[in-house]
């Protein structure tokens, strides 16, 4: 397999307006002095899209965005770090996505959220000609266009021999049977462990992951937070933790999984090995504030994960 990795990261794109520490909110029209006040690209496809490109693919972000200041400055900050943006669709009726995060000093983040252009975007919008010249299609928020639009757009990348990878937003509950066509057209599945208990209704996270295999998935890696990922596929099951780090911001730590974990199959690696680069990768962003945070390129993720100690079970 080539190293050459040309992906699109499609669906949701987000300006985040990150603010930290924030251990309350001023009551009335009370001020608070913070730390740090920061911008940045983000969102399941637009995070993805950040540290794909850090880790030395080529990635184009299709979604939609609004023809306003957000979604210029969006656009600015996602070329600002390579990402290609060509593909974005500009909408004159609907804003650009948006965040407003308080990040509390543990690293949780409580979020006020518009969601604006990213509810527009559908089948009618995919680049298919860009899809056809593409090595994988990662589809961040399959839920907000639903099950049949991200099965048209999916199962057409596939025949064309594209990877294809979605990670999900939503919580999951009531969820299954709204993105359940897109299932089969997946090779990668990426949630967290809630969002595959709430998507399954099971106890137990193998068992839910098992459950997506069984509507079609070819495999799904399931991030635990700081225990790490657990992998199942039809070949079995495999335990990978998570890199032991000072936690200043969990935003975008998903999304820069994803993004490892995929440009490592890229790269011809196994599994657990992908898994590995994309918990170096989110261990990275979550050492600083915003989905954005560090200045690391393939290389640099490597070292680190060759470096730090995993978390102990």
């Amino acid at each position: 397999m080539s190293d050459e990795m040309n992906a699109i990261a499609m669906g949701v794109h987000v300006l985040d307006v990150l603010v930290r520490p924030v251990e309350r909110i001023p009551e009335g029209q009370g001020g608070e002095l913070v730390e740090e006040i920061r911008i940045t690209a983000a969102g399941s496809a637009g995070g993805t899209a950040l540290t794909l490109a850090k880790l030395g693919a080529n990635v184009r972000s299709a979604g939609a965005i609004g023809r306003d200041a957000a979604g210029d400055m969006l656009v600015q900050l996602l070329e600002k770090d390579g990402v290609d943006t060509s593909l974005l669709v500009r909408r004159d009726d609907a804003p650009t996505s948006a965040s407003v995060l308080p990040i509390r000093p543990n690293g949780e983040r409580p979020a006020l959220h518009v969601v604006g252009a990213n509810a527009s975007y559908g089948s009618d919008d995919a680049p298919w000609d860009a899809i056809e010249e593409a090595t994988h299609l990662h589809l961040g928020g399959p839920e907000f266009m639903g099950g049949e639009a991200a099965a048209a757009i999916l199962s057409r990348a596939r025949e064309g021999g594209t990877i294809t990878s979605a990670d999900i937003l939503a919580p999951g509950d009531g969820l299954l049977d709204w993105i359940g066509p897109a299932l089969e057209h997946l090779d990668y599945l990426l949630p967290n462990r809630e969002q595959v208990l709430a998507l399954t209704g099971s106890g137990d996270l193998v068992e839910g992951c098992r459950a997506l295999i069984e509507r079609g998935v070819g495999c799904v890696a399931a991030t635990c937070g700081a225990e790490g990922v657990t992998i199942v596929g039809a070949d079995g099951v495999e335990e990978v933790p998570a890199f032991e780090v000072e936690v200043v911001d969990t935003t975008g730590c998903g999304d820069a999984f994803s993004a490892g974990f995929l440009r490592g199959l890229s790269l011809d690696r196994d599994r657990r090995e992908s898994a590995m680069l994309g918990c170096a990768a989110a261990g990275l962003v979550a050492q600083g504030l915003g989905s954005d945070h560090g200045d690391f390129d393939l290389a640099a993720a490597d070292g680190f994960a060759a470096q730090t100690p995993a978390v102990s079970a």
